[in-house]
């Protein structure tokens, strides 16, 4: 058995190892001095150091850690390729049928596989078993397969429970196994009770990854599981410094550039998140899978579009809409390209109160993306359909369009629980607004109220950097157009502690102080959003007033 850590140039350590050191089976590969250097992909872009226990030969160990890398940085379809090519020259190698079968299950994308991607995985797993060399080896066949074993019904929820089981059972017979405590991080988060505010699994599995980082601190998983443990209001501050740190890791992979804004979101930092984005955007479009448009291509540009709402940067984030629109099919069929073609123009209308703009939207755009598999994205559109009708008096419109989303929310009830739930806040969030233009003040409020309570119980899914509009903020506008301005503020309050620096919170927390006579407290909010909307290029209308403000009243404390 060989302990392998990968590193650069790959190819000329291991010619130069020994035979005899080949024939004990104890090749260790690192740098020159001790320090680690990251795997390469096939055009030597850096991937991150990887360690792994295998019995394969060693060209196919090169294409194995390559493969491993590109699974840590969530590039799927590159580590099937890797992982195949090292069964190719070594049709032997258990690990890397293990590996081909560990690219079908997406612990955190919510995109089971298909049936034959299953089939296809569960075959490969037998594959492996029957080639594994080692108990070690045998391991990790045995800690994947309860996941197939499990079979392929409607929900993966029984899947992921058996994935986790088989990590545990591994990590607990192999505690010092990097890459074996990693899978288990990840399987942990996958199964994690989104509802549990305590975020008990998330520190755990946090505390896991952090160790396997204090040992090889380029380790590409490392860095993307603290990201995603930590992706959550209570952690996320913990996770600046591996973010800022995961992007030169692997910085020609788009998913590597883009995971750090994760964190960025979390914390409102929207220049950071622009400038990581738009290289993971860029990057993406280099690397096509087949002909079609990578998914982490349109991933990045919604968190990029996000980013320029929240700082008024509205002609860059239309240039976003506008890039999206150029880029011609077949597009990578995934949730989070049927996400962003909804959201990004349902955010540029909502986020700017373009109401009117709102209800003209149309949904399943662009049409040569297949809207029937994502009919939870869909949603985003009639809401925010929905909502702009409602708030621009298009009463019949809205109620047409509610009556679509409950038709969604039965599709998607039978398919995804959680999205189910997203579907279901959204529609309440919309039918509290016609209420409230059909006169019902008590009913709209109570209706929003509810569905604030239900966001708060839930978590942002990965796929976006935050909800279309958040519930919370929502009702803090509803309350403030019924002239209750202290309320509003708590609302305003509650809505910044989940999602900081966001332009219309701010903008409604100082516009609610104000209101209430709490001029100090205004004024520092208003000159927030002044810091936040520094390379603003757009003069809104709650920025002029923002400045006008302050202008008049001095910052805090003068």
């Amino acid at each position: 058995m060989r302990q392998l850590t990968i590193a650069i140039p790959l190819l000329l350590i291991l010619s130069a190892c020994s035979q005899s050191e080949r024939s004990a089976g104890q090749v260790e590969l690192s740098a020159a001095g001790g320090g680690t250097i990251s795997v390469t992909d096939s055009s030597g872009a850096a991937l991150g150091t990887v360690q792994l226990t295998h019995s394969c030969s060693d060209e196919a160990a090169v294409r194995l850690g390559r493969g491993l890398a590109f699974l840590h940085n969530m590039t799927y379809e590159e580590a099937r390729n890797a992982f195949a090519a090292a069964t190719e020259s070594d049709p032997d190698c258990a690990m890397g049928y293990w590996g081909q079968a560990m690219t079908f299950v997406h612990p955190l994308w919510s995109d089971p596989p298909s049936a034959a991607s299953f089939e296809r995985g569960a075959a490969l797993i037998e594959e492996a078993r029957t080639r594994a060399a080692s108990d070690h080896e045998r391991a990790y066949v045995e800690a994947l397969a309860g996941y197939y074993e499990a079979g392929d019904g409607d929900s993966e929820k029984p899947n992921l429970v058996a994935f986790e089981n088989g990590w545990r059972a591994f990590h607990e017979s192999y505690p010092d196994d990097p890459e074996g405590t990693l899978f288990y991080a990840l399987a942990r988060l996958g199964t994690a009770d989104p509802g549990d505010k305590t975020f008990a699994v998330q520190r755990a599995a946090g505390a896991l990854a952090e160790g396997v980082l204090a040992e090889i601190p380029d380790h590409p998983g490392a860095h993307h599981y603290i990201i995603h443990a930590y992706d959550n209001p209570a952690l996320s501050a913990q996770a600046a410094d591996v973010a800022r740190s995961y992007g030169k890791v692997a910085p020609d992979i788009p998913h590597a550039l883009h995971m750090p804004t994760h964190t960025f979101t979390r914390l409102g930092l929207w220049q950071e998140s622009i400038d990581w984005n738009r290289r993971s955007a860029d990057a993406a479009l280099k690397r096509q899978v087949g002909d079609e448009v990578s998914l982490h291509y349109f991933h990045a540009l919604d968190y990029l579009a996000y980013a320029y709402l929240q700082g008024a940067e509205d002609q860059k984030a239309l240039e976003v809409q506008k890039e999206m629109d150029d880029v011609k099919p077949p597009y990578q069929a995934h949730l989070a390209s049927a996400y962003t073609f909804a959201a990004v123009p349902a955010r540029l209308a909502l986020e700017r109160h373009m109401w009117e703009a709102a209800a003209a939207l149309e949904p399943r755009l662009p049409s040569a993306y297949p809207w029937e598999t994502a009919p939870a994205m869909e949603a985003i559109t009639y809401f925010a359909r929905a909502l702009g009708a409602s708030r621009s008096g298009r009463l019949e419109q809205a109620r047409a369009d509610l009556q679509k989303l409950g038709e969604i929310h039965e599709q998607v009830a039978a398919q995804s629980p959680y999205w189910a739930t997203q579907v279901e806040i959204q529609r309440a969030a919309a039918r509290a607004w016609l209420e409230l233009a059909e006169g019902s003040r008590d009913e709209a409020l109570s209706t929003m109220r509810a569905a604030a309570q239900q966001e708060a119980g839930t978590e942002k899914h990965p796929v976006t950097p935050g909800e279309v509009l958040p519930a919370r903020e929502l009702l803090a506008d509803m309350l403030l157009e019924l002239d209750r301005p202290a309320e509003a503020l708590v609302e305003y309050e509650a809505a910044l502690g989940r999602s900081p620096n966001r332009f219309n919170s701010l903008y409604g927390a100082g516009r609610a102080a104000e209101l209430s006579g709490d001029a100090e407290v205004a004024a520092r909010y208003y000159e927030k959003l002044i810091e936040v909307t520094a390379n603003a290029d757009t003069e809104r209308e709650g920025l002029r007033k923002a400045r006008a403000f302050v202008a008049e009243h001095g910052s805090p404390g003068i």
